[in-house]
This record gives structure tokens, sequence and C-alpha cells, in this order.
């Protein structure tokens, strides 16, 4: 169980790249007469040590930039002047530059015709898959499925270092509470523990246990800190959160990634209390170096430094890069900063131990993936060609989308469809849309791999007639089509009504005043209900929606998120019953956009609701409650919860307890169920939340079984910050909840008494 702790300008690149090779030595790079031993951190401080020794100020200043590569028709290629840098030391790592024949070429040019041979680091935003694309990680936290998750980061690791990517800019584990910020698609929900739980997941699967293999990737915790608190859910924005909440809330899940043996974190882009995050001492070096000893490398997030000079706390663009190198930003990413840092050393103004620490990190991480040894280990055609999109990597995918699918919503059984059915109607502007199967942040997926619900209804009903129509656009007020889309409606036995958000409306810079169905999706849905045919709605969108007015009308409603490359397989096998749906959400659904922010574990405040008494929290137009609940997702079957019991009824502080609780599948249908556990700390020295997520587990269980759950609950869960900022266990009494939500549980009462 994971625990929550304390913490006190492109141009012709094949012409370019050509003409300088046929100048550099055809001998092959060697850097030692024997093996590099990556677990002798002696040897490893030797080398570094010797090869700091005859780096220049300048050669050092370019291990800490990061430039970029851009596209043209062929793929990335390097900007104009990039290959002269890679030769003058100017450049120490890539963004977005990959494929195992140009990361080669580059990385030829760096270790054969550089002073220093030293090689370079690529990297790229493989988010949730690289060539084979798995639901995006919101939906991946759907499943809550730690094993899933790491093997999803294990298979993209796998695929991006055949094409010659060392690093990713994952994953992503800013608790995220208000559902307009675009990135919400790009975290694990809301809660610290899951966000915990699928953090060290995901970083073990990158990583491996060993990062000499040529099969590993750097992890990247990204963004630090509280990225997710930004106002108006406005990216790029300023956060305001406090010392309490940051270190309860937001920290948690950076914490569990530093535990995990994350080697790279990345800064945030907002400031918080008007600190920017990328020059702030208090959070790099304080927290994350020196309480939580992290040894490894900072990035900054896309140009991030020379934002510091919009930010308003530095004039200059040295001034920044001083700034944001004295915060503990090793990297600069994009903004060329750091290659001008060499003047303020001579003039006197930053002292070169800062970046001698910063510069030896890079050199440490290029160690630990053994470039030193062998530079193109990560640049195999071959492995690229066999590696990619494989069909055990397709199934991995299909099965991950199908944990990460939540039902939302099944009156009168409508789920699962018949496969007898004559006839079917699917509609809607997203039935047949392969690019947003993908999600954002795709890395190297094609959409022409994707399965739309459409493809996947139709080959797994080969029998059945499916009409297809759009509907409308998600981008514009059209009508037009609705009297079509009703029409096949009123012939068919049944309607897969496929609506929400085109993948480019869930993403970074992708934020939304409105959470509702964008443009006319609703009435079309207002229509297609009202011929009284039965219908299921099926969401692709990667924020929690607003749809009150499709809970109250429609029939069935499942929310698939971005579900991947398989993502028509993964929906039609649920939908057919192929697969019990088994997913429960992450985050809570609020019922409209004037909710925001709901989260499940909130504190009671001193008037909590009270139906008979106006003067307590509410709204005048509007329950107080979510539409969906955190934790929420419905099944085929149904699961009892009974004798929930506790080892002991009073213990002593510092003392375990342990938690057993009945569950049995009392429907017709085998199914697995997220048994989830939250504890309330009743009485304490500050108010606490009404729940908080304590541990979960997933079982399968078949037609009238049943299974006792066991759960161990030990000091860590108990403890929490007093009004003095310790972190400790407050004596007192304790409600231990356990059931299939957040909200219907069974519980009981414990009390912790005082050494």
């Amino acid at each position: 169980m994971i625990r929550l702790k304390s913490w006190t300008a492109g141009f012709s690149f094949i012409t370019s790249l050509t003409a300088l090779l046929m100048a550099v030595s055809s001998s092959a790079y060697t850097t030692s007469s024997a093996p590099l031993n990556y677990r002798n951190d002696t040897q490893m401080n030797e080398f570094i040590d010797d090869l700091m020794s005859r780096m220049t100020l300048e050669e050092k200043c370019g291990q800490l930039t990061m430039s970029a590569g851009h596209w043209n028709n062929t793929g990335p290629v390097v900007k104009q002047g990039g290959l002269d840098d890679i030769k003058e030391g100017r450049i120490g790592s890539f963004l977005s530059v990959y494929g195992a024949d140009m990361t080669y070429q580059l990385q030829q040019v760096a270790v054969e015709n550089s002073r220093l041979h030293i090689p370079l680091l690529f990297s790229h935003d493989v988010i949730h898959g690289f060539r084979t694309i798995f639901p995006v990680p919101i939906g991946q936290a759907s499943s809550w499925d730690p094993d899933a998750v790491e093997e999803a980061a294990h298979i993209a690791a796998v695929e991006a270092t055949a094409s010659g990517v060392h690093w990713t800019y994952a994953p992503m584990v800013d608790i995220a509470r208000d559902p307009r910020w675009g990135r919400i698609v790009e975290g694990w929900g809301e809660d610290p523990l899951l966000c915990s739980a699928m953090t060290v997941a995901s970083v073990h699967g990158y990583q491996g246990n060993d990062l000499s293999r040529s099969d590993t990737l750097l992890a990247c915790a990204k963004h630090f800190v509280a990225y997710g608190t930004i106002e108006g859910g406005r990216d790029y924005n300023s956060g305001e959160v406090t010392e309490r909440t940051l270190r309860e809330v937001y920290l948690p899940s950076f914490h569990a990634a530093v535990d995990a043996g994350v080697e790279t974190f990345m800064s945030a882009f907002n400031d918080i209390g008007g600190v920017p995050c990328h020059a702030n001492p208090y959070l790099t070096r304080g927290i994350l170096r020196d309480e939580w000893a992290f040894p490894g490398l900072v990035v900054s997030d896309y140009t991030g430094i020379k934002e510091l000079l919009n930010h308003g706390v530095a004039d200059t663009r040295e001034k920044a890069g001083i700034r944001a190198l004295k915060a503990g930003v090793d990297i600069d990413m994009l903004s060329d900063i750091y290659n001008e840092l060499p003047a303020a050393v001579k003039a006197g103004d930053l002292d070169i131990s800062y970046i001698d620490e910063a510069v030896r990190r890079v050199l440490v991480a290029k160690y630990k993936l053994g470039l030193f040894e062998d530079p193109y280990r990560y640049c195999s055609g071959k492995k690229e060609a066999q590696q990619s999109l494989t069909h055990e990597h397709r199934a991995a995918a299909r099965e991950l989308a199908e944990k990460s699918i939540v039902l939302l919503k099944n009156n009168n059984a409508l789920l699962p469809l018949s496969k007898n059915m004559d006839s079917v109607a699917v509609i809607g502007p997203l039935a047949d849309e392969p690019h947003s199967c993908l999600g954002s942040w795709a890395a190297a997926g094609k959409a022409e791999d994707a399965v739309t619900i459409l493809t996947g209804l139709k080959s797994h009903l080969p029998d059945t007639q499916i009409t297809y129509v759009q509907g409308c656009s998600i981008d514009d007020d059209d009508t037009s089509g609705f009297a079509e889309a009703t029409n096949a409606a009123n012939q068919a036995d049944a309607v897969i009504l496929v609506l929400g958000e085109h993948r480019d409306m869930s993403a970074e810079a992708k934020c939304r005043t409105s959470i509702d169905l964008p443009g006319v999706q609703n009435d079309l849905a207002k229509a297609i209900i009202a011929t009284e045919k039965p219908v299921v709605v099926v969401l692709m969108n990667g924020r929690p929606l607003s749809i009150s007015w499709l809970e109250e009308n429609a029939p069935a409603i499942v929310e698939a998120w971005y579900p991947g490359v398989e993502a028509g397989n993964a929906v039609a096998r649920i939908l057919l019953g192929d697969v019990n749906p088994s997913g429960k959400l992450p985050v809570t659904f609020p019922r409209s956009v004037g909710q925001i922010p709901i989260y499940y574990n909130h504190r009671n405040t001193g008037r909590p609701f009270d139906a008979a008494d106006t003067y307590t929290t509410r709204y005048l137009d509007s329950p107080i409650t979510p539409l969906y609940p955190f934790g929420y997702g419905l099944s085929y079957t149904s699961f009892a919860y009974d004798a929930l019991s506790l080892s002991e009824a009073e213990i002593n502080e510092g003392d375990s307890v342990e938690v057993t609780v009945n569950v049995t599948n009392d429907g017709e249908r085998e199914g697995s169920e997220v048994v989830q556990l939250y504890i309330r700390d009743l009485v304490g020295d500050t108010a606490r939340p009404v729940r908080e997520l304590r541990g979960f587990k997933r079982v399968f269980l078949l037609p009238g079984e049943a299974r006792t759950v066991h759960f161990t609950l030990t000091e860590d869960d108990f403890s929490c910050y007093d009004a003095a900022m310790t972190w400790r266990v407050e004596p007192g009494r304790f409600q231990i909840f356990v059931g299939g939500n957040s909200v219907d549980t069974l519980s009981k009462e414990l009390l912790i008494k005082g050494k």
C-alpha cells in the first residue's frame, strides 16, 4: 500500500549533416578500454571528476543547455546552426528529436566531432505511450490498477528507447481539482494517495531497476509544484496555496516519485505567493534537495527561465539565468540563457560552484544511461522496426483501455447490448475520429493506426447493419445534420451516441471557462433521446464534463476518456459485454462549472449543509453534491459489502490496526471491484477533511463469490500536520470507511489513545 509520508528554423538537415560527417573520423568512439561499472559510484565519480577538470566554462554551460527539434515533412530536424552548436559543445540535450537514424547521426556529431566527445541526451514527451498509444493518464488512473500503469510505461520505454529517446517528461503528478484546466488530462486526478500510487508505478515502468539497460528511460516528475492550483484553471497562471495544503495535498505525489527513484524533476510555470517556481530555492533546494535528499536533475519547463522576465523577477536574461540556477534548476530548456552565464561568472556575479553542481548531475545521468560506454545504444533501426506497435503492445493498450472505461449510468440494465441486433445507429462527431482516440501528447502515434469506435463496433458486430451519421461538428453551431441523425436513430434497434471534446480541447493551453459539451452536441443528444430508442452515450474527453441533462435523460452513459490506439475495440468489448466495466473515477464530476473547485476530501466547515437550515453551506440554484463522486463507477454485476471489522476498537498512538471487509459479487456476471478505504479524523488540532483515501484494492469475483479484503493502517496513515505544522498522530476518534466509492461506504469508529 502506498503511504503518505511526512516531509518537514528548420533547414535541410540531411545535406548539412552529410557534409559534416564526411569530415569526421570514422574510428569507433571509446572512452575506456574496459566496460564501465554503473553500480560503482567511485568509478563514476572519478570518471566525471576527470571529465569536468578538462571542460571549459563554456562547455560546462553547454551541458546545461537544451535545444529543440523542429518538424518538416520527414520528421524532426535541428535548427539552423545546430550542428555547429553540437560540435562546439554548446548543446547538451535535445527536446523532441527522435528516430533511430536521426539520433544516431546527431550523436555521432557530438561524440566524434566535439572536443570532449560528450554524448547528447534526447528527450521527448512520452506521456501515455510512444508508438503504441495507451489511454490518457486521467483514463489510466480510472483503472485504479498500478500494475497495468507500470506495464504501459514500460512498453512506452521499450518503444521510445528503440527510437533514440533517453528521457521522458512524465509522469505528470500534479493534483488537479479544477477541470477547466486543460492539463487535468495529463495527470492522475485529485487524490494524493491514488496519484502517488500511479506515480510510483509509472516511474518504475519507465526506469526499470537498471538504467544501464537500453530499454529504460529517465522519468521526470512534473510540474514542481502546485501547478494544479492556478487561478481560473488557466494555464501559466499564478497559484495560491497555503503551506498546509502544499504539504498535505500537492507535495505527497512528488515525494512518492523521489522514493520510487525518479531521476529528474521539472519546474512548474506558476508562481506561488509571487515567487515563480523556476526561481524558488525554498522549493527546489529546500524541500526537494535538503528535505528529501533528491540527487537527480531538475529541468526547466519550456522557456521557463526566460519567462522570469515576464514574471517581473528579473530584468535581464543573465539575471533570470542566475536566479534559476541558484534556485536549483540544472537544465535550461530552450531559453538558451545558460550559454550566456560565463560572462556572469567572469564578472563575479555567479559562483562557478552553481554551474559545477548542475553539470555533474547532467553527466551522472548520461553515465547511468550507459552513454559514455556506448552512445549509440539507443539508436537501433532494427529494434525500432521490431518493437513498435507490436501485437502484444496493442493488446496491452486495449486491456488498459478496458480497465479505464467508467460506467456512469445504466438504467434498466440497457448495457451490455445484445450481439444479435439487426441494426445499430452510430451517431456523433467523435464516433469515427481517429485523432481524438489517441488524445493529446500522442508522441509518435499515428491516427491511421487508431481503431475508432465505429470501426470497433463494425468488427465486433459483423452481422449487424451499422449506420453512421456524424450529426454535428464539435466546433460550430450547425444543426443541419440532426434530421439525418434522428432518421437513422428511428430505424435502428439501438443508438451509440459518441460525444465529447476533440483531443485539442484537452491539453496544455486548452483551458475552458465552460465544461459543458461543446457546440450543439447536447442539442443533438436531446434530439436523439427524444426518439425513445435505446441510447448509449459514450463520452470521449480529457476532463470531467458537466452533463447533468444527460444524467437525467440518457438511459446509459459510458466515460471512455481518450482510450488510445485500441479505442474502438475496447469500447465495443465493454458495450457488448465481452468485458465487464470496472473503472472508477479518479476525479469528481461537478454538476456545473459553478461548483468548481469541487473535490471529495474537503473540510467540513463550521456550517455543513443541512437541508432544514438555510444558513448552512449551499447554493440557491444547485445541490452542493457532485454529479458523480470520486471513486464512482458502476458494473454489469453488483457488489455487496458487509462485516466491516477492525482488529481492535482501541489502539495506542503508533500502533497499527487491521481492517477487514467482506465483498460479495451478488450479481450474475463475473467482475472486478475496486475496494476503497477512507479515514476521517473526527477531532483534531486543525480541521481535517471529511474523508481521505488510505488504501484500495482491485478484486476479481465470480458470480456468487465472496472474499475478505484486508487492509493495514499504520501510524503514517493516521498522521497529519498539527497547528504547529508538526507531522504526528493526534490521539482521538477516527472513522474508518470502506466501500465502492467515496460516498457509499460502511464505517467503524476507532479510538487512538495517547502515549
